[in-house]
């Protein structure tokens, strides 16, 4: 489907006129959070400029001292009064940090300046989905549906994909969205691609779960499911069997919370892989949505986006992170390893987690109007020993000079101002912090992640007042907020935390409130956005009851009690990172490459050896020489008279010249079985995907509906579908021998619209469609790829039912609907010996035994017409069937069906004679005919047998999977159930029993035939009902006029040679026979 790019805006501060400013960016730019290392021409770039603002600092410092005369620093004031200068170091070293930063903005285009003149101070960059945002908003969602009168007869249901069954934060993040989940009425089948510690918590809420492998994806009929959620890009094999049809329309929701590939794409870029970063960016453009847990990761993969990149914060990957490194690190030994005092307090400063060019002005107007205050307090005597330390940038930046240089102007003891990068153990610098400080001022959409951490290892907090930081931190309980424009706040929040040279009672217990919150904090609203996301993506049958409302869900936490026993640190050991499918990925691409290189090397020593002309000048001569020779030896063979030979040079001959015929004129071996066989089963499918459920063998034949494109349509689909050309390639469609091509023999399905809305149907007009020439046998059946795909449940007395359909199919989860080996033969054995009378057997049917939603009314068979079709199908039948025939208003029009709890057919899964076959293709063209007349109708321009856009797509095929039951019925045929796994018989709803129901005078053969000229007669006279007529179109148009028409088309054809016989033999008579003169004229 097509998709409007992602891209993220740029807020502005409020302007003149009162308006806030979007500037919308298109073209990417890489970022890194945590940037190993920097250019060193950059670096030279900006060296004055560091030059001159440390002599700036330098000249103010030594200006002012004079006047700070007398003035001595000491204990608690000394402290205040350091944090002035601190902080004031900290904006000049993000200065520094940020400026390295302005060449990544450079290697971008043009929009890249525009992005840094747009953003101005207090400004912010967002990352908003624009495109996806539009198409939530032109969808109403579940929202109107729940304003519909619904019958559900079953939950919806969702496939879950895992990468890995590990015991990690990753998978807990996804086990409690499923888990919350499933409580809002989704039923959930799990696959895994790998077995792993959690397997037993997996299957507590999904049922048995199921180890797939890239061999066996092709046996999973993705079909069933209303939506797939893939956790992980280890499950990046799996997506290639989705991005085949018929399952690359199904909704992919694909999570991404690995940074792994991210770090790995710049690398590719470097070594020229432009292939390998095709491979994934395909990947990615098959999910509909790409869920990401931080607002950072859209911008670490925007090489990658097409336009289909989300974000839903919350994850416990930072407080699982944080709880496993304090179960194998002390705080105390940590600062005594790196020369921290007990008695010592600790501040450590911390920025934002992305930084922007030009943002640190921010930071340098906020501290420098608190300076101020906090030298009040530099008056008062006080001991102690305080220390300041900046995390931000790399620690190879050289940061820790500057900040000594500051400490020696400010009289500090040397250590007082140090300087950590985020690329070292950040664990380690927040652990052995006293206080943590969020310095930045920019309003970020997700919350901080050091913050995290830092309230989980429990150090009091002192934060701005930014929205996202106040929507979940109560100032003075979890944290202390101050007011980024009052000063006096940062100042009450110090004095609140520090009392005789150490932190306070009320410091300990806002850290331990704040502990307790961040072990949940965004665990809520992780869940409600996926729950979300997931009523915006998914379409919901008319058949499927409708998820709990969001706001119903309780406040929900991590489930720590099933992965709390293990927290540990994911193993990330050499071995397990290589196992990772990015580096497989990657062996494979350097094992291309090496490949590619070796041909291109050869071709290089080969291009040495090229021919020259006078090598082509003798070459030619030699070939004419021979050609001429040749000649001569035919024309001496042709005049030399020669016997016959014996009867094995004739033998040897003829197979010669059989071994040399054209390839597609032989006979395969499956046509070869079928010679001699009273039944052919053509199941239908629709794309590659679906190939792996057909059967093989005589009695099976594949009917492909996958559809030809021309070059101009195919150019147009590739831009809005970037699988679409996996999906249509010539391997989605087996041998030609073994299938039938139904779009070649019925050109209307190359219309995608009518191949969408008739389904399975457009495979059956096709083979009805001049049969003779392709179906030569007395049986005839269908069957679809979904009845091999899909399951019932074994009958039992007790066990309770359930109808799991997908347009209308039977579904469960223990046999297959499809036949098995022994009742193919039970059914071949059983025709064979039929010799009277008309019969239908049928192996996949309606379940029509339980209740619907608990309730104690039974399922009729209009009444579940209704609940597949949008609660229309009688009124829709009923209106087509009256236009079919012409019957007034006041007359009923909807056949009845008796109410016997008898068993229907489903799946087009169905065998008969061929000539009551072609009977129901006749009925069924003029039905359809009918009933597509009502959708072309000017007041009824949407589909009204469906609420969902699949049910729109496929507006009719509902309705024409149960049709063969109601022509079945009412024309008298006998209707047997052959069971698919036992081959056992029983015939349903006797022929005795319908008499006095049955409307046996409109399915009369004689009455359809001759409905069936008459709009063969008009449509041969070009004569049209209306514009759109779409019986001329799904079959042969054949009447008495026409077939007098051939007769006598024949009849001048014959009548012409016999003309052209007599002249010949005429001329012979006069002028003599003359023989053409052998060889050459001299």
């Amino acid at each position: 489907m097509g998709r409007n790019s992602t891209s993220p805006e740029i807020t502005s501060p409020v302007d003149d006129n009162g308006d806030l400013g979007f500037k919308p960016i298109r073209d990417r730019f890489p970022l890194k959070r945590n940037p190993n290392s920097h250019s060193h021409a950059h670096h030279e770039s900006h060296k004055d400029h560091d030059e001159k603002l440390d002599r700036h600092w330098r000249g103010r410092l030594h200006h002012n001292r004079p006047n700070r005369k007398g003035f001595s620093f000491k204990g608690t004031y000394l402290f205040y009064g350091a944090v002035v200068f601190a902080v004031l170091v900290f904006v000049v070293a993000s200065v520094l940090l940020q400026s390295t930063m302005t060449s990544v903005f450079r290697q971008g285009r043009e929009s890249g300046k525009a992005l840094r003149e747009g953003l101005k101070m207090g400004g912010s960059l967002r990352f908003v989905p624009v495109g996806l945002l539009r198409r939530f908003g032109n969808e109403s969602g579940v929202g109107r549906l729940r304003l519909e009168n619904r019958v559900g007869i079953r939950a919806p249901r969702l496939a879950i994909i895992l990468g890995n069954m590990r015991k990690d934060p990753l998978s807990l993040m996804v086990f409690t969205v499923l888990k919350s989940l499933r409580e809002l009425g989704y039923v959930l089948k799990i696959y895994a691609v790998e077995k792993g510690k959690a397997h037993s918590l997996w299957e507590q809420i999904g049922g048995q779960v199921s180890t797939i492998s890239l061999n066996s994806t092709g046996r999973v009929d993705w079909s069933n499911y209303e939506g797939i959620i893939v956790d992980s890009l280890e499950a990046k094999e799996v997506i290639s069997s989705l991005m085949q049809e018929p399952f690359c329309s199904i909704p992919l929701i694909w999570i991404v919370q690995e940074d792994l590939l991210a770090k790995r794409l710049p690398l590719y870029v470097e070594m020229g892989w432009e292939n390998l970063v095709v491979e994934w960016r395909s990947s990615f453009s098959r999910a509909d949505i790409v869920v990401y847990p931080d607002f950072s990761l859209p911008m670490l993969y925007s090489v990658l986006d097409t336009g289909n990149f989300f974000v839903i914060p919350g994850s416990p990957v930072n407080v699982w992170g944080a709880e496993s490194y304090i179960k194998t690190h002390s705080k105390d030994q940590l600062r005594k390893d790196n020369g921290v005092h007990m008695d010592d307090l600790v501040v450590l400063v911390v920025g934002s987690s992305i930084f922007y060019d030009e943002l640190s002005l921010d930071y340098a107007v906020a501290m420098h109007a608190i300076g101020p205050l906090l030298r009040k307090f530099s008056r008062k005597d006080a001991d102690g020993s305080f220390k300041f330390v900046f995390l931000c940038g790399n620690s190879t930046d050289g940061y820790n000079d500057a900040l000594e240089g500051v400490a020696s102007h400010l009289g500090l003891p040397r250590g007082s101002l140090t300087h950590y990068g985020l690329d070292g153990d950040v664990n380690s610098v927040l652990l052995r912090a006293d206080i943590i400080l969020h310095g930045s001022f920019q309003d970020e959409q997700g919350f901080p992640p050091l913050l995290v951490r830092a309230m989980t290892f429990g150090i009091p907090v002192i934060a701005p007042d930014l929205p996202i930081i106040t929507k979940y931190v109560i100032d003075g309980v979890h944290g202390l907020i101050f007011k980024k424009h009052k000063p006096d706040t940062l100042m009450r929040a110090f004095s609140l935390l520090v009392s005789k040279r150490e932190l306070s009672k009320f410091a300990h217990v806002i850290a331990s409130s704040g502990k307790l919150l961040a072990k949940n904090m965004l665990a809520s609203d992780c869940v409600s956005g996926y729950a979300k996301l997931l009523e915006n993506v998914l379409h919901f049958p008319s058949y499927a009851s409708l998820p709990i409302p969001v706001s119903h869900l309780q406040k929900h936490t991590w489930e720590w009690n099933l992965f709390g026993k293990e927290i540990e640190i994911p193993n990330q050991s050499s071995g397990t990172r290589k196992s990772s499918v990015v580096y497989v990925l990657e062996e494979e691409f350097a094992l291309l490459g090496s490949n590619m290189s070796t041909s291109q090397n050869e071709t290089e020593i080969l291009s040495l050896e090229n021919p020259t002309e006078l090598d082509w000048t003798v070459l030619r001569e030699i070939e004419n020489s021979e050609e001429l020779e040749r000649r001569e030896k035919d024309e001496l063979e042709g005049r030399t008279e020669r016997g016959l030979g014996s009867w094995d040079e004739i033998y040897r001959n003829a197979r010669r010249s059989e071994k040399l015929k054209f390839e597609p004129n032989e006979r395969d071996e499956g046509e070869l079985e079928r010679i001699g066989q009273s039944l052919c089963i053509y199941e239908i499918y629709t794309g590659a995907g679906a190939s792996p459920f057909l059967h093989h063998g005589s009695l099976y034949r594949g009917l492909s509906l996958i559809v030809k494109f021309v070059i101009f349509e195919l150019v147009r689909w590739i831009s809005d579908h970037p699988t679409f050309l996996l999906s249509q390639s010539p391997k989605a469609r087996r041998s030609r021998s073994d299938d039938v091509d139904a779009v070649n023999r019925l050109p209307l399905l190359n219309d995608t619209f009518y191949k969408d809305l008739l389904c399975e149907f457009g495979g059956m007009f096709s083979i009805s469609n001049r049969v003779d020439n392709i179906h030569k046998v007395p049986w005839i059946g269908f069957q679809s790829w979904h009845a091999t795909g899909r399951k019932i449940a074994p009958s039992s007395p007790t066990a309770p039912q359930s109808v799991e359909k997908r347009g209308g199919a039977s579904r469960d989860n223990e046999k297959a609907v499809s036949l098995s080996i022994k009742a193919e033969k039970v059914l071949e054995e059983t025709i064979q010996a039929e010799t009277e009378g008309d019969v239908v057997y049928y192996w996949s049917k309606v379940d029509l035994d339980n209740g619907v939603a608990g309730g104690n009314d039974i399922l009729t068979f209009w009444s579940l017409c209704d609940i597949l079709n949008g609660g229309r199908c009688r009124t829709v039948f009923g209106d087509s069937f009256r236009q079919m025939y012409g019957l007034p208003p006041d007359i009923e029009a909807l056949p009845p069906m008796p109410e016997d709890g008898g068993k229907w057919s489903a799946l087009h899964s169905w065998v008969m004679p061929t000539p009551s076959f072609l009977e129901f293709m006749m009925f069924s063209r003029i039905f359809v005919d009918s009933l597509d007349s009502l959708h072309n109708d000017t007041s009824n321009t949407k589909c009204l047998l469906g609420s969902s856009e699949l049910e729109k797509k496929h507006c009719y095929c509902r309705m024409l999977e149960l049709l063969v039951n109601v022509w079945a019925y009412h024309s008298a045929r006998r209707m047997v159930y052959i069971d698919p796994i036992s081959g056992s018989l029983e015939e349903q709803h006797l022929i005795e029993e319908r008499k006095g129901f049955m409307w046996v005078k409109y399915f009369n053969i004689t009455l359809l035939k001759s409905m069936d000229e008459d709009l063969a007669e008009a449509a041969d006279d070009n004569e049209y009902p209306r514009e759109e007529w779409l019986w001329p179109l799904t079959g042969e148009v054949h009447w008495q006029g026409i077939y007098e028409r051939e007769r006598e088309e024949r009849y001048r054809q014959k009548m012409d040679k016999k003309r052209k016989t007599k002249e010949k033999l005429l001329e012979r008579q006069k002028y003599g026979y003359r023989q053409k003169t052998l060889g050459r004229r001299t």
